[in-house]
């Protein structure tokens, strides 16, 4: 029963992160879910210093505002400081990091908090964390109910505004001048990385997050042309990338994340090499096909 909870713990997050992380890698913004997941730990401190508590709601709050601030610096020194955007990512997130670490460190005995917490996370004690009631009833792993509803609100975002999102994603310029505002949209999907990010915290930490909001989406993009479909092969993606890590780490006695991790990188590997249409090595195979018959073709001529 274990295995069952931490897989499906872990199947949940990932299908949030991969979620999100279409819209990301197609608006060539992956990394600015690295910079959230990094930036979002202050936040994390600040809600927790006002209300006193480490409920999630809280948390998520902190950490939704606070990305979307990471949001508007990096906007603005893109445009304002005329900094390239990868420049403005790295001076944002190592800034907002390094003040969550001093904000941990200074209120260390106040804060029920960690970096090892937010960066490593252990999904391997998801079936530990139970959420038992008043009455004493065991109602399961904790981690489990707040994955659930994440992935829940994720997908009523996306629903609801699927189709401003597929506007200011595939074509700004018309998506403004229909009047839908680019600048909200790209707050709320950041605030929804954001919510998504603090919320796998405690559970597979913030690398892991990271890697489950770039390589779904990412391999899933060289398989598929076509929108629906990318979003369908994450989604299969991440399944079968939780279900392959939890068995691989289980084999090899190892770290949950990091096995999940290293089936995702392979996946993405064969895909890069196999893919139908972009694969490498299919690509070659098809040209040199295709310069077989224009040699077979131009020898019949000849003949």
């Amino acid at each position: 029963m274990d295995a069952f909870y931490i897989i499906l713990t872990a199947t949940l997050i990932a299908l949030s992160c991969g979620l999100l992380g279409c819209f990301l890698i197609l608006r060539r913004m992956a990394m600015v879910g690295d910079a959230i997941s990094h930036a979002v730990l202050p936040g994390i401190v600040i809600a927790f210093l006002v209300s006193g508590t480490r409920d999630s709601f809280w948390m998520m709050g902190g950490a939704a505002l606070l990305g979307i601030f990471t949001t508007f610096l990096i906007e603005f020194f893109h445009k304002r400081a005329r900094l390239q955007t990868d420049a403005a990512i790295g001076v944002t997130f190592t800034w907002l990091f390094a003040l969550g670490i001093i904000l941990i460190s200074v209120f260390a005995g106040q804060v029920d908090l960690d970096q090892e917490c937010v960066l490593y996370g252990e999904i391997a004690y998801v079936p530990l964390d139970l959420w038992i009631t008043e009455s004493g009833k065991v109602l399961g792993p904790r981690a489990l109910y707040i994955a659930g509803l994440v992935l829940l609100i994720n997908i009523s975002f996306v629903y609801v505004g699927y189709k401003e999102l597929l506007l200011t994603t595939f074509d700004p310029t018309f998506a403004a001048s229909i009047g839908i505002s680019i600048s909200l949209w790209n707050y709320l999907l950041m605030g929804a990385v954001s919510m998504t990010t603090v919320a796998s915290f405690e559970s597979v930490g913030a690398i892991l997050v990271v890697a489950l909001l770039v390589a779904p989406p990412a391999t899933a993009y060289l398989l598929t042309d076509r929108f629906p479909a990318l979003l369908a092969a994450t989604a299969a993606l991440a399944v079968a990338i939780s279900a392959g890590g939890y068995y691989l780490a289980a084999w090899l006695d190892g770290s949950i994340a990091g096995a999940i991790v290293t089936v995702a990188g392979v996946l993405f590997g064969l895909a890069f090499l196999f893919a139908p249409r972009h694969g490498l090595l299919t690509r070659r195979w098809r040209q040199r096909r295709q310069r077989q018959a224009l040699a077979e073709a131009a020898a019949g001529y000849r003949e």
